[in-house]
């Protein structure tokens, strides 16, 4: 069992930034493929990124290319998101997730592939 748990989220005016963290138990985390996930108010969870065991594959929803990075330190057991240039339009609770026993290459943009989920946290972007 893998437990995420997500912070650094927060109440911020646009053109800030935002560093997400996502903290995962158990030995597992080397072995997984992470994700961030988003959900704003009265719409579906969405893809926001991806990256895969090697750090060096990531991946970006169209709207957040080149604002937000994603990157993970397997000896802190952690996934970021580092968030700039921040719009109302990102506001939503943000997920992180984990896939179990990933391929070392792969990145998942499939919320149904993830395995585990965090409880989110909220970044709300004031205009």
């Amino acid at each position: 069992q893998v437990q995420l748990v997500e912070s650094g989220g927060g109440l911020v005016q646009a053109g800030d930034s935002l560093r997400l963290s996502c903290a995962a138990s158990g030995r597992t985390f080397s072995s997984s493929a992470m994700g961030w996930f988003r959900q704003a108010p009265g719409k579906e969870r969405e893809f926001v990124s991806a990256i895969s065991r090697n750090p060096s594959f990531t991946r970006y929803r169209d709207s957040v290319k080149g604002r937000f990075t994603i990157f993970r330190d397997n000896a802190k057991n952690t996934v970021y998101l580092q968030m700039n240039s921040l719009k109302p339009e990102d506001t939503a609770v943000y997920y992180c997730a984990a896939d179990r026993d990933s391929p070392y290459y792969t990145t998942f943009v499939d919320q149904n592939v993830y395995d585990y989920w965090g409880q989110g946290t909220q970044v709300t972007v004031s205009s």
